[in-house]
């Protein structure tokens, strides 16, 4: 017999909506074990689709089909897996992507809930971010050495969401092996990274898109805050008489300095807060024609979005006061809590206060290779405003 989750009628309405979480709130019934690919029935009874099933999380079902399957019998599993990561790997390939670092399977967006695979070249980075997905990693690793056949894979499932699952948090190496450090190429740059101990799964791949969009405007003296690893420094430095980056890791300066030896861009890079550095900027008197805001996530959960949107007002407004007219501002959020709306009325609330008028040249979002989903919010996460300070 079919490992079988029944869900409330609230529950039916949101699967029937098209999104793939039920939460917990909304199971009736549960004669499965954590991790199990389950049938989901509807409270009269009807087979509703399939999904991952967790005893763990408040996202107890992610959604792997829809509708009743022949025969009512249990999808297989192993098949519907190796097909939607083939089809994913597809439509990155016809992307033409610029890079040879870029995102292979989304999670939800490519109907693969919880998974992300990066690609670096000749190795994968693989997270598992939930019980059921973690227990499908065998077959995740073997479609993805059939398909690709990489030199290594690499699991970088030391997210915090792996411990709401129950899941131990951890990097190991799942297939060949993986080195220290790998060397990627990026819109005609090189960069050096730690897949097991950088940011997410190594880089910041969501912005490449973007970074080639804002270089259309880059001009001048460049300020680039959080910088990170130096993407848009590196990007948009190629095109202005001065940069100066700001980051507030050492490590991270130290892999901008690096980066632009290599790449032969010219860099300022300094470890800094940026709130303190741009008070003190300003203070001093200095100008720029572009300066480039790209933070970590202020707003990681609903507590934090007050905080978040004073943060992003803060920054945003001192920007603007150090943009020479005519400048372009390059502003973004990965707060998925902080909407475009939300975002862009904040960048608005802090051009009021700078006492400047501001036009909205470009409003973009994460890379192609990192998809939206229509009607499942929470794949929207990256907004990018590209803006003209016209006074």
């Amino acid at each position: 017999m079919n490992p079988t989750v029944v869900i409330s009628s609230r529950g039916e309405d949101r699967l029937r909506g098209g999104h793939p979480w039920i939460y917990r709130a909304d199971v009736v019934d549960v004669r499965a074990n954590g991790g199990d690919v389950v049938q989901v029935r509807g409270p009269r009874g009807r087979t509703l689709g399939w999904a991952l099933y967790s005893d763990r999380s408040q996202i107890a079902l992610r959604v792997l089909k829809h509708g009743p399957s022949e025969s009512d019998a249990a999808p297989v599993a192993e098949t519907l897996i190796r097909n939607r990561i083939a089809a994913a790997i597809a439509f990155r390939e016809s992307l033409a992507i610029d890079a040879d670092a870029y995102r292979l399977v989304h999670g939800e967006a490519d109907l693969l809930p919880s998974l992300v695979v990066d690609r670096y070249g000749d190795y994968l980075v693989v997270q598992t971010l939930s019980q059921g997905m973690d227990q499908l990693t065998p077959v995740v690793v073997s479609t993805l050495i059939d398909l690709l056949h990489p030199k290594g894979i690499l699991a970088r499932n030391d997210p915090r969401a792996r411990v709401l699952e129950g899941l131990e948090q951890r990097v190991d190496v799942l297939a060949g092996t993986v080195p220290d450090t790998v060397t990627i190429t990026e819109l005609g740059l090189t960069y050096d990274v730690d897949l097991r101990k950088g940011q997410k799964t190594g880089l910041f791949l969501d912005q490449r898109e973007n970074r080639t969009a804002a270089a259309a405007y880059a001009r001048g003296r460049l300020l680039d805050c959080f910088s990170y690893h130096g993407g848009f420094a590196l990007v948009l430095g190629r095109r202005c008489r001065e940069t100066i980056a700001f980051d507030a890791s050492e490590e991270a300066i130290a892999r901008v300095k690096s980066n632009t030896a290599r790449n032969g861009v010219a860099v300022d890079a300094r470890v800094g807060n940026v709130f303190d550095e741009l008070r003190g900027l300003e203070r001093l008197g200095e100008r720029f024609d572009t300066i480039v805001l790209d933070p970590p996530a202020f707003a990681k959960n609903k507590a934090a979005i007050a905080n978040a949107r004073a943060g992003y007002k803060e920054i945003n407004l001192r920007a603007l006061r150090l943009l020479n007219p005519g400048g372009t501002l390059v502003t973004c959020s990965c707060s998925y809590h902080v909407d475009e709306a939300a975002f862009a009325e904040i960048v608005y609330d802090a051009s009021v206060d700078a006492h400047v008028d501001v036009t909205v040249v470009e409003k973009r979002m994460q890379g192609r290779d990192h998809p939206v989903l229509l009607g499942v919010p929470e794949t929207y996460y990256l907004k990018c405003f590209i803006l003209r300070k016209v006074g």
